[in-house]
């Protein structure tokens, strides 16, 4: 279900879904982390890649925590539902918990099921187990690939996550692959919108709007279209009042100037005060940290090389334009 009772197909991420294809005949060597903003499809992509890996004969662990209970957070192949139920009972309903514990089900699985193939598909596992407890995490996946408990045939490590403050961390060791992932390109985006049964505004207008993010395409719709009031609920729900008085002269200048281009900040660096307003904003998943165009370094399309109106720098980008809406709201307010 999409928003307001209207149900779509996943659409796009042709390129994505060729990776999980190739991962399938070879298993993952490390972990793969996928970076990308909150909404972009991150759990749709994981959703479907759990179809391709189980029909490729794969058991799969699918985990996102942050859907609540744990018959929504947790879904597994019929095959190893006890394996994974032995584990539940020992960590009670708590999701850190149950995140931790999901190194000990691939231990069990390998152990119990001879030459198994395994996918363990984990989603915005770093919100619930802290910054300080991810490299740690992401090293405890890397142990498994490599001194598994038993011979296994192969193992699929894919983990998204819109925390991009851990990026850092996790990439100053080489215990896994990083790859991004950015909103739909413009003709996946009309792919979905067409979905969307009428009366609806022009793509156009929707598309400057979100910039290919699903996710805010359905915050849209159950706004009934009300662009103001989609900006007005980010703001308020990040507290940018609050970050805005937070933030020194200097830093609301550049805020300012990085409205109309993101890159302002990447430019300006050397300035203790834009490091800090840059931290700020990737903690409050506001800005993305964007990697160079290659394809290798993508899960699917990467974003366009610069597009101000849709807030994309070279190296900075805002996660969608009613991101950068949200905070030129707060900073007309705040004056």
């Amino acid at each position: 279900m999409f928003a307001g009772g209207v149900e779509v197909v996943f659409v796009d991420r042709d390129e994505g879904l060729r990776f999980v294809e190739w991962v399938c005949e070879r298993g993952t060597r490390f972990p793969v982390i996928v970076y990308g903003p909150e909404g972009c499809g991150k759990t749709a992509f994981l959703r479907q890649a759990a179809v391709v890996l189980e029909d490729a004969g794969y058991h799969v662990v699918y985990l996102d925590p942050l859907a609540g209970v744990v018959d929504r957070a947790l879904k597994v192949s019929p095959g190893i539902k006890g394996i994974v139920l032995d584990v539940l009972r020992s960590v009670g309903g708590s999701m850190a918990l149950l995140v931790e514990a999901v190194v000990r089900v691939a231990e069990l699985v390998v152990e119990r099921i001879r030459f198994a193939r395994l996918a363990l598909l984990l989603d915005d596992v770093f919100q619930v187990i802290g910054l300080e407890r991810v490299e740690a995490y992401v090293k405890s996946l890397l142990n498994f690939i490599e001194y598994p408990p038993a011979e296994y045939e192969r193992i699929v490590v894919l983990v998204a996550s819109s925390e991009g403050v851990s990026r850092a961390r996790v990439g100053r060791h080489r215990w896994a692959r990083m790859l991004g992932m950015w909103n739909l390109a413009r003709r996946g985006f009309e792919e979905l919108y067409s979905q969307i049964p009428s009366p609806k505004p022009p793509i156009d207008e929707v598309w400057r709007a979100t910039g290919g993010n699903p996710a805010m395409l359905a915050h849209l719709l159950e706004a009934e279209w009300r662009i103001d009031a989609v900006v007005r609920q980010l703001a308020r729900e990040r507290r940018l009042g609050y970050l805005i008085k937070t933030l020194s002269d200097r830093q609301r200048e550049l805020l300012i100037q990085a409205l109309e281009d993101p890159d302002t900040i990447w430019r300006n660096l050397s300035d203790p005060e834009a490091r800090d307003l840059l931290t700020k904003l990737i903690e409050t998943n506001m800005i993305a940290e964007l990697w160079d165009r290659a394809e290798e370094a993508w899960i699917d399309a990467p974003p366009p090389e610069k597009d101000l109106e849709l807030g994309i720098g070279r190296h900075l980008a805002w996660q969608t334009p009613i991101h950068r809406e949200a905070l030129r709201k707060a900073v007309e307010e705040a004056q």
